[in-house]
């Protein structure tokens, strides 16, 4: 028995509704409460009739009566406005500080025992998920509910993050967005490696060269700490020369040319390939967080990520070493799918939410929803358990599901793991 499983039995009142407490007396419960996360009683503002007398006050729930005393409740005064204490054992009768005896209820033999077996089956299982046998009895719209109010969830997590970058750069929208879709343009293995690039170099001294690819790509590789070496082809020569001059000027000092990850890489995927990339979407969009607020549709924020690498890479992947055949190194489709997944709709949710526009929030879920869905393992495995996942708004949901409730077991707070032990 865990206390988890008690809390649930009392949240959703799946006991005896005739009750009655320790003292015999009738129990009338009006509202259960509100779940505290924190220390102190386990249920907030809840409000019960004990007889002929209604109570407003706190629910604390235990085992066994006797934890109140392990835990020290007796001598906390938080535990004073406990209006009833409700265990699975009844093995002592506890009492406030000043000595008053608190009703209690005891669970065990008022519930239906199928819904602890369940509970245990999961708590046991060593499935890819507890419910993994079971969750095809789940109702369609069950499920379809329930991932769209993980995706909100995992929304707002993100947005937790984006705030915090944003109070740090003094509210300043387009250059918290330049960091965030930075490291987002790293994708796993260069992430932190594009992230010390943006916030090494601000937005705004690539915005004054815009209009001039040649200096944008200069500043980035410059501060990327790859022309360091020395080059005897045209490009990287002019770039360095460029880099000197734009370093001296602004005062830049570039990051640690070995962060950069290559191994385990497709040659497309190189941060050489990717840098000069986002010179050319900083270059054909500036303003690019206002861009992306402007767009209705999308196909507009498609059409801001249809970039590709300069001339020079159309033969080469890293500097000094010309490639086997020639080829435009165009931004994939799969690149651009994640970063509408990993930052366009992270950030209009958030600004949507800032801002108390639904609009930007719709938008937000509209633009996943029209979006592909990842393709990774867990992904794979969803759809193997003929869960949709052609789309984003369905993966980033699975996801949330599967990492923070699945393999946390987390199945008394997932309404699939709710509807399987009662319904099923």
């Amino acid at each position: 028995m865990k206390e988890e499983f008690l809390y649930y039995i009392w949240k959703y009142r799946l006991f005896n509704k005739n009750i009655h407490t320790n003292d015999e007396e009738s129990l009338q419960i009006i509202k259960t409460g509100e779940r505290n996360y924190d220390s102190g009683p386990d249920f907030f503002n809840a409000k019960i009739k004990i007889g002929k007398t209604t109570w407003a006050g706190n629910i604390e729930i235990h085992i066994n009566s006797s934890d109140w005393y392990k835990h020290h409740h007796h001598e906390d005064k938080a535990y004073n406005n406990i209006i009833l204490h409700v265990v699975y054992k009844n093995d002592v009768s506890v009492f406030r500080e000043n000595g008053e005896k608190i009703p209690a209820i005891e669970l065990i033999n008022e519930f239906d025992i199928k819904l602890l077996d369940q509970y245990n089956d999961f708590m046991s299982s060593k499935t890819w998920i507890p419910c993994e046998k079971l969750i095809h009895f789940t109702d369609s719209f069950i499920i379809f509910s329930w991932l769209e109010s993980l995706l909100i969830e995992r929304l707002e997590k993100r947005s937790l993050q984006i705030i915090l970058n944003l109070e740090n750069n003094k509210n300043n929208w387009e250059q918290t967005f330049y960091e965030h879709l930075a490291m987002n343009f790293g994708f796993k293995l260069n992430s932190e490696a594009f992230a010390m690039l943006a916030r090494s170099l601000p937005i705004k001294y690539l915005l004054k060269h815009k209009n001039n690819t040649f200096q944008v790509e200069a500043m980035l590789f410059g501060q990327a700490g790859l022309l360091k070496e020395r080059f005897t082809e045209a490009y990287p020569f002019e770039l360095k020369k460029e880099y000197q001059f734009l370093q001296n000027k602004y005062s830049l000092n570039p990051i640690d040319v070995h962060i950069w990850k290559f191994l385990r890489l497709r040659p497309s995927n190189f941060p050489t390939i990717r840098i000069s990339q986002f010179a050319s979407l900083i270059c054909k969009k500036s303003s690019l967080f206002s861009k992306i607020i402007e767009s209705e549709n999308i196909s507009d924020i498609s059409n801001i990520f249809e970039i590709s690498a300069s001339k020079y890479w159309d033969n080469h992947y890293t500097f000094k070493k010309l490639s086997g055949r020639k080829s435009q190194k165009l931004f994939g489709n799969t690149a651009r799918d994640l970063l509408i997944i990993n930052t366009v709709a992270p950030f209009l949710f958030t600004y949507g939410k800032l801002n108390k526009n639904e609009k930007h929030i719709e938008r937000a879920l509209k633009f996943l929803d029209e979006t592909k869905g990842e393709i990774n393992s867990i992904t794979k495995k969803w759809e193997s358990l003929k869960i949709n996942t052609s789309s984003a708004y369905h993966t980033q949901a699975l996801l949330e599901l599967k990492n923070n409730y699945c393999n946390q077991k987390k199945c008394l707070d997932c309404r699939i793991g709710d509807f399987i032990l009662t319904k099923t």
